[in-house]
């Protein structure tokens, strides 16, 4: 699970409400843009549905959430678009009374089956697994494992010690900054194998609870969340997300496209974009200043550029924005992506002072810091590369799914 969302803790994150409800607007005679076709969605850059913590560079979605083969639906906006994770978490809050049946084990109809998912920003989700339809554009999958996050239910034990771990739990629209996450990754289980009858570790993303107590369990590959791109009847091999270019100071907001499918619809073919495999981790090799890291990744659930530390970059770090970047003018850099196809592709980006960033903005392609908030405790090595979305600004990039044919070949890769 690859989400880190950083959170500015400068003044420049936190603008006025004021300053939120003005963003935007207009005079009202520009005309509305086309709606997208029936295998794309709108996706919208801005601070998200939060007025205490709005967002930096989140990149919102809408899903609609059903009961399996009803018409019974709560239609959700601003969910987090993470290429990091894989499957639905939403909150209750966001689903109302939906009827949703939660996911019981095999053996015994009274045990709950939860989930669990750790940042590396130390927060948390925590709740109950339970089947849903899932509808966006034109594109529907069925009866397919969610998260619901913060469930209502009295009976529903708060998370376990080896759940929290201490953190913060991202349990409102608040804490979350979102009305949920839904994981578009290179891979269809958000667990996988390691969460499968059969593995002696377990996981640790899924626990069994009764009478009060859940304890760690392992579980099927049906019922673990899924990406559910994957689940669709056609446009299931991997997605496409454009952005537009960014100005260096940012912008209130923006919106995109998020199309589903590559090659298999006249507009989501590859064109020139540079195809680059990834290994078992989901990961290929970024080299900066002639130094490889091969733990580097693309994440759109990451709202910085993340890479290294102050003593390799030679930029400081801020003084109210912990864990960013603070050089005193805006930096040029340049590294180059390699797949594990030996394909390389250059990458040029900026880094902007995190401490001045105009208070009105809220998307960036130039806000960066530290990687070296990972490491020990984290699974995550230090000295890495996280793509967060400023890299998905100016371009168009795809994400090709686990085992799934492409005009590039099959996946997992990305492609920009």
């Amino acid at each position: 699970m690859t989400r880190h969302i950083h959170v500015l803790t400068g003044a420049a994150a936190m603008a006025a409400l004021g300053v939120l409800t003005a963003c935007g607007g207009g005079s009202g005679t520009t005309p509305p843009p086309p709606p997208p076709p029936a295998h794309a969605v709108t996706i919208t850059a801005g601070p998200g549905p939060s007025l205490t913590r709005p967002a930096l560079n989140g990149a919102f979605v809408t899903v609609t959430v059903c009961v399996p083969n009803s018409s019974q639906c709560v239609t959700v906006p601003n969910v987090l678009l993470d290429t990091g994770s894989s499957g639905l978490r939403v909150l209750s809050s966001a689903l109302g009374s939906l009827p949703l049946t939660n996911v019981t084990s095999p053996t015994d109809p009274n045990t709950t089956i939860a989930g669990c998912v750790q940042f590396v920003d130390l927060s948390y989700n925590w709740g109950p697994i339970a089947l849903a339809d899932l509808k966006m554009a034109g594109e529907v999958a069925s009866s397919v494992p969610i998260q619901i996050i913060a469930s209502p239910t009295m009976a529903f034990p708060a998370a376990p010690s080896t759940c929290s771990n201490g953190g913060t739990a991202g349990n409102s629209v608040d804490s979350l900054s979102a009305n949920g996450i839904i994981g578009l990754s290179t891979y269809i289980y958000d667990c996988g194998s390691a969460c499968a009858p059969g593995t002696s570790s377990n996981g640790g993303m899924y626990y069994a609870c009764a009478n009060g107590t859940c304890q760690v369990t392992t579980l099927a590959l049906a019922n673990q969340l899924q990406n559910p791109v994957a689940r669709f009847a056609t446009d299931n091999n991997g997605i496409s997300i454009t952005l537009p270019s960014l100005p260096d100071n940012g912008l209130p907001s923006a919106t995109g496209t998020l199309k589903f499918g590559i090659g298999t619809q006249s507009d989501n073919g590859l064109g020139s974009a540079v195809v680059q495999t990834l290994n078992r981790y989901g990961n290929f090799t970024t080299v900066f200043n002639g130094v490889s890291y091969s733990s580097s990744f693309i994440d759109s659930g990451t709202n910085g550029l993340f890479f290294l530390d102050s003593a390799t970059t030679g930029l400081p770090e801020c003084t109210l924005s912990v864990g960013f970047y603070c050089p005193p003018t805006l930096q040029s850099l340049s590294a180059t992506n390699v797949g594990t196809n030996n394909q390389p592709k250059v990458v040029n980006f900026s880094v902007i002072n995190a401490d001045n960033l105009p208070a009105a903005n809220y998307i960036f392609d130039d806000v960066a810091g530290t990687s070296s908030f990972g490491g020990s405790g984290t699974g995550l090595p230090t000295m890495y590369f996280d793509w967060g979305l400023p890299f998905f600004f100016g371009k168009t990039v795809f994400v090709a799914i686990e085992g799934k044919t492409t005009p590039g070949g099959t996946g997992p890769y990305w492609a920009y």
